[in-house]
């Protein structure tokens, strides 16, 4: 049954580079389900403009993880998330945080979610920056694909700077740092101290190897802290809050489809059903 809502389709460009055929694939059958307007955008200006000249039109992201976060990064600056239902059809290598939001990763599973599926809140994690992150932050942030040596390796590489120079435009401004030398992959234990609702879970004093933190489904975010140790490993320490704060020596941290930093304080809160996202039934 074709739904009653038309649809923006909205195509990234580095799906489009990446699975030509996969795109083409969900274009047809949203196409056949629904009244589509699809728009293909050249870069971020274009891409921010197609989602604030939806209308009334449900918008559909045809990309990876990174196009999923740029639009509920944008929608979210705009203050548009609760009046909002995205959906989204994943094309491209990075797909774990669609993946973890039970997003089908199948192009033709995908699409038939769109139409058919049902929209549903979720929670996000919201930080004093204004960012969002809609799956788990760890710091360390965990190792990613190596980047090409310079844009033009990779046509999809220069999308990608591109896309994360016009979101810093959308952040606060912040004062100048002096450049620093690159970072190298942190070898040793962190010192963090880090707090839930206020109350410590670990400090400074505590030198710890890993930290994670999620939404967990119930309007709290679940954190893990991985004490470091000599010997045998250290419990977990475990925690549940809608606050987290953590601060320290200048840390990065992964959350969903980049890394951010480094900063020396970040607090990130839960915003309960946050997100609307179409779903499989």
């Amino acid at each position: 049954m074709a739904t009653s809502d038309p649809l923006l389709v909205v195509i990234d460009p580095v799906a489009r580079q990446t699975d030509g055929e996969a795109v083409r694939i969900a274009k047809d059958v949203l196409s056949a389900g629904a009244v589509t307007k699809v728009c293909l955008p050249d870069g971020p200006e274009e891409f921010a403009r197609a989602l604030a000249r939806r209308g009334s039109r449900r918008p559909v992201v045809v990309g990876d993880d990174g196009a999923l976060v740029r639009a509920v990064s944008l929608l979210h600056r705009q203050r548009e998330l609760a009046g909002c239902v995205l959906s989204m059809v994943p094309v491209g290598s990075a797909l774990s945080v669609a993946r973890s939001l039970g997003v089908p990763t199948g192009t033709v599973a995908a699409a038939r979610a769109v139409l058919d599926g049902a929209p549903r809140r979720l929670d996000l994690l919201v930080d004093d920056s204004d960012g969002v992150v809609l799956g788990a932050l760890r710091i360390p942030p965990v190792p990613a694909f190596p980047a090409p040596e310079g844009d033009s390796a990779d046509p999809a590489h220069h999308w990608l700077r591109t896309c994360q120079s016009f979101v810093r435009t959308l952040v606060p401004t912040r004062p100048h740092r002096a450049p620093s030398a690159p970072a190298t992959p942190r070898q040793g234990p962190s010192r963090l101290r880090v707090e839930v609702d206020g109350v410590t879970l670990v400090d400074l004093d505590q030198p710890v190897d890993a930290v994670s933190v999620a939404p967990d489904g119930a309007g709290l975010a679940a954190v893990e802290v991985r004490p470091s140790s000599v010997g045998a490993e250290a419990a977990p320490l475990l925690a549940r809050g809608r606050r987290v704060t953590v601060s320290g020596a200048d840390f990065r941290y992964r959350a969903d489809a980049g890394v951010a930093g480094p900063v020396r304080r970040r607090t990130w809160t839960v915003w309960e059903e946050g997100l609307g996202l179409t779903l499989p039934v």
